[in-house]
């Protein structure tokens, strides 16, 4: 077998070389092609490559776990593939790939972005030598299928899998987790947890992942506590997972304390999803006070701890303060800004008014603006009245986005505020003649570990009739304290009973709707999740209903969270 990696050997410590081991086998009448199988995946592990593909040309008769053995030794390049097909070319091949094989393949495939149609060759192999309901291979096939955008077909090979293991349970976990099927992810954790197999930390940060997304508190919970009973929850990257999902269902409390007990053993990305917790409430005091704290801890501020101060001084509208941030983070600590930071520096600018300063910014920024920055000074501009600006705003995210509808919803807005009626008429006939369809508003609340999703207008929830009823109430009595119902979102030419209906409706309104007739206790903070910007009427009527029920509401859309108690809502109406 002719192939050469062209490597060099690195140097080892002499108590752990392989070649030490190696030369003693050569000198021993006993060496074996076992001893030759290990020798090959210790060089492997000892960074030794070279050596390992020079060993594996010396083995006389190699059988199949001589070529698993390479195979799995180069399974970070290419190079495996080829390794495989000169396998089965080999013409004294007396064996097939085993289970642990294909695995290795499969792990190959999923880190390559072109080795998809390989890698759905090789299913189609484990299905004809009846492997792919093995635990090893299945594990990696379901890996392979979600680093692939594929999550479906991943659970259709995790059903199949006869006697799943830890193993199989993480891949399935993580996999629905990155592809944002965030409820199927903790559905397979419980199952996991029902199942009794035990449980690692691959399993919970991936739950864990899945909790943050959803800003599930109470799931957080849950998976903290197993967490502790496996003894899992010491560990770095489960400690980490932790603070970010409490931290993301808006309970810094609870991601402190984490934090605390597990201070000695935390790394960077640990102090940074921290003071990205308090940044996301705009509590930029505690992320300055953590930031020179990560220092005199001995850590380096990296990119995402001056990303979770500037959003914390965006939040908080500190726009002159974000400035010398930015400034500083080039001159004192030599880090380039990335658009990200830019971003926060040009929405920190356009909540303060100073829209000519943040286009400015945006124009001479070493980066191509993208939807968000042009997103960010359009919302900035309609809040204070900017017709002009929010127009030209507008035709830039339109430029980037000709689907984008909150582009040509805002403009709208904007332009019939000042009563150009023959603009808002052209905004309006340009959307119609694109066909471009406002965004479905989801929303999610989770009540007793359960998290319930919600769409604009939905009726299938089982609930429906108390929900509905229970949001008339709550609406009539909002009117009663003075709420008015904000239209200028609405491009519909309909009377105003329908655009009432449309407006009670919206998704973030049925899922306050269900927290409260589901028996959450009195005074317990509601929460709820958006997946679009809240708009201006459910902002309005939250605050009226934080009155009503006498209770705190927190939404987390998009752009930020949201705190509404006693009328008022912590973004100020900025948002």
């Amino acid at each position: 077998m002719a192939l050469d990696l062209n490597q060099q050997p690195q140097p080892q410590n002499t108590s752990t070389d392989p070649r030490i081991v190696h030369a003693r086998a050569l000198k021993s009448s006993q060496a074996d092609r076992s001893i030759y199988n290990n020798l090959i995946t210790n060089y492997s592990k000892s960074n030794l490559l070279s050596y390992s593909l020079r060993l594996f040309n010396h083995i006389p008769s190699p059988n199949i776990v001589s070529w698993t053995a390479l195979i799995s030794a180069h399974s970070n390049s290419p190079l495996s593939l080829n390794i495989f097909l000169s396998m089965l070319r080999h013409p004294t091949l007396s064996f097939l790939p085993n289970q642990r094989t294909l695995a290795s393949l499969f792990k190959t495939c999923a880190s390559l972005s072109h080795a998809f149609l390989f890698g759905l060759s090789l299913h189609s192999l484990s299905l004809k030598l009846s492997l792919h309901d093995k635990p090893f291979c299945g594990s990696a096939l379901v890996h392979f299928y979600s680093r692939f955008r594929s999550p479906d077909n991943a659970k259709k090979v995790f059903d199949e899998i006869r006697e799943r293991d830890v193993v199989c349970y993480g891949a399935m976990i993580v996999g629905f987790a990155q592809n944002s099927r965030l409820v199927d992810s903790l559905s397979v954790f419980a199952d996991m947890r029902s199942s009794d197999v035990g449980s690692t930390m691959y399993c919970v940060s991936g739950a864990l992942r899945a909790a943050a997304e959803l800003a599930a508190m109470e799931q957080c919970r849950v998976i903290h506590g197993h967490a502790v009973v496996s003894g899992l929850d010491r560990n770095v990257i489960v400690g980490t997972g932790l603070i970010d999902g409490y931290g993301k269902a808006g309970i810094v409390s609870d991601a402190r304390r984490v934090f605390d007990e597990n201070l000695s053993v935390l790394n960077s990305i640990a102090w940074n999803a921290m003071m990205a917790g308090y940044a996301q409430q705009g509590d930029q005091s505690t992320v300055l006070e953590l930031f020179h704290l990560l220092e005199m801890r001995g850590f380096a501020p990296d990119e995402y701890s001056f990303l979770a101060v500037l959003t914390a001084l965006c939040n908080a509208g500190l726009a002159g303060e974000s400035e010398k941030w930015i400034e500083r983070m080039k001159v004192r600590y030599k880090l380039e800004p990335g658009l990200e930071h830019y971003t926060c520096l040009i929405s920190a600018m356009g909540r303060a008014g100073r829209l000519e300063d943040a286009e400015r910014i945006a124009m001479a920024m070493p980066f191509e603006p993208d939807a968000a920055v042009w997103r960010a000074l359009l919302s900035f501009s309609a809040i204070h009245g900017k017709a002009d600006m929010a127009s030209k705003m507008g035709k830039r995210l339109i430029d980037i986005n000709p689907y984008d509808d909150s582009a040509y919803v805002i403009v709208a807005n904007v332009l019939s505020g000042v009563g150009r009626w023959d603009e808002v008429a052209e905004v309006r006939k340009v959307m119609k003649d694109r066909r471009v369809r406002k965004e479905g508003g989801r929303s999610w609340i989770e009540v007793k570990g359960k998290v319930h999703v919600f769409l604009a207008g939905d009726r299938m929830h089982e609930r429906t009739e108390d929900i509905y009823t229970k949001l008339a109430e709550l609406m009539e009595e909002c009117e009663r304290l003075g709420y008015v119902p904000v239209w200028d979102e609405m491009l519909h030419n309909v009377g105003d009973r329908e655009k009432r209906e449309a407006l009670w409706y919206h998704s973030e309104k049925l899922a306050l709707a269900f927290g409260l007739v589901s028996g959450a206790p009195r005074g317990k903070t509601l929460r709820i999740v958006k997946n679009l910007r809240i708009c201006r009427d459910c902002h309005e009527s939250f605050k009226y209903i934080s009155r009503v029920v006498e209770r705190e509401i927190v939404v987390r859309d998009v752009n930020r969270y949201h705190r509404f108690l006693n009328g008022s809502c912590t973004c100020g109406d900025l948002w």
